[in-house]
């Protein structure tokens, strides 16, 4: 342990190496982040250090997104928007929200006029929804967040101060009826590596190697080979070599949410980019899909300035919805977020601006083209809908894929 904690130091910050994904210098961030971010650092060594020098990648990504006051989305840099790292569909356009707004009202009819919103971000989503929910008559007599970051918090009390039925938690209610919302949330959950080596499936970890973050592998433990073979596709006959990722967190939280909603009638609404297992687990997917988004550059480097890049990988719909479907909720739908959107109505809601108004047509236009553009976010994008004791409009009948889950 101490060669560990002697590894520690300056030269685990890795700000100013050319990136090996984009082959150019990434943008250099302030002091002050730079500071945080060695900080950081400091406090993964110390983690690896504790646990004999190795941690698995679940860890690291845990730390790195989340350690208090220090984390990705637990510290105070500007996630979202042209400031940020990355966009979100709410901030493309507000029609985004007015159109789960308008599919929120037929399913809180058929549970309770609430909605829960799990990971806000700025706040816009739930600040559109209840904003065309007021215009159109909808009731929504509480809309809670349940919101890890302070920094986020506060700037959602900020964007929502004009609706005194939000409220905030820092964990899931123990009950629920109505309407959850996940906006890009299971991507954000942190993942384990696993490599499939000549011998069997092996857990890929971080160790400290020549003062710097590294890779390192160790032989799976029972309950995680078991994970891997239940979720993963003929998973002994992928290639010797091939390293991708499992899901068992994310999995834990869609338990949690069925807990949550018990034998109360609901329904939740998962959007985010991702496969079915049989297009994930593919053999040419070789190396997985783990990504960092950093001032709007994506690389594959997840050691980068650890705290001040997101780091993310795709979601394994198929996992998330057997895990679901264990608790006791039923799928309800999976799709495309375009045909999501344009069976919920967004193509109505647009035609409400009159198109010879350009100067506030043509903004609205784009941002519907950017949600359902198969080219940009409306195919990568899907939308996993599960529930009790509710169906979706007949509008959703004909979008349907959750055949291929």
């Amino acid at each position: 342990m101490q060669n560990v904690r002697e590894n520690c130091g300056d030269q685990l910050l890795l700000t100013g190496e050319i990136n090996t994904m984009t082959g150019m210098p990434l943008p250099e961030p302030c002091p002050d982040a730079l500071a945080a971010s060695h900080a950081l650092q400091n406090r993964i060594a110390e983690a690896i250090a504790h646990d004999a020098g190795w941690i698995s990648f679940a860890r690291f990504m845990e730390l790195a997104l989340y350690a208090p006051g220090l984390g990705y989305y637990s510290g105070g840099a500007t996630k979202l928007g042209t400031a940020g790292d990355f966009t979100t569909a709410p901030e493309l356009s507000p029609l985004f929200g007015a159109t789960v707004a308008q599919l929120a009202a037929p399913l809180m009819a058929q549970s309770a006029p609430q909605i829960l919103e799990f990971g806000a971000g700025s706040g816009k989503l739930a600040r559109d929804i209840l904003a065309e929910c007021a215009a159109a008559g909808i009731v929504v007599e509480q809309y809670t967040i349940v919101e890890l970051s302070g920094q986020l918090r506060a700037r959602q009390q900020e964007a929502l101060r004009d609706f005194p039925q939000v409220r905030w938690l820092e964990q899931l209610p123990q009950q629920f009826s109505g309407l959850v919302l996940a906006n890009e949330v299971l991507d954000a959950m942190p993942v384990q590596l696993v490599t499939r080596s000549a011998e069997g499936w092996r857990e890929v970890g971080v160790t400290i190697a020549d003062g710097r973050f590294a890779f390192a592998e160790r032989t799976c433990e029972a309950a995680l080979l078991a994970h891997i073979r239940s979720r993963i596709p003929d998973a002994d006959l992928l290639p010797p070599g091939y390293l991708t990722e499992v899901h068992p967190i994310a999995c834990g939280f869609m338990a949690s949410l069925a807990a949550m909603f018990g034998r109360q009638p609901g329904a939740a609404i998962l959007f985010d980019y991702g496969f079915p297992a049989s297009e994930y687990y593919l053999a040419q997917r070789e190396q997985g899909t783990l990504m960092c988004h950093y001032r709007h550059y994506a690389h594959a480097d997840p050691f980068y300035l650890p705290g001040l890049q997101d780091i993310t990988a795709h979601v394994d719909f198929s996992a998330m919805a057997l895990a679901a479907v264990e608790g006791g909720l039923e799928v309800l739908g999976y799709t495309s977020q375009a045909q999501f959107l344009l069976a919920a109505g967004i193509g109505e809601l647009l035609l409400r601006t009159d198109p010879a108004d350009a100067a506030h047509y043509l903004p609205l236009a784009n941002g519907v083209q950017k949600l359902v553009s198969p080219a940009e976010m409306g195919e990568l994008f899907k939308v996993l809908v599960l529930g009790r004791g509710v169906d979706l409009p007949p509008a959703f009948a004909g979008t349907d894929r959750s055949h291929r889950l």
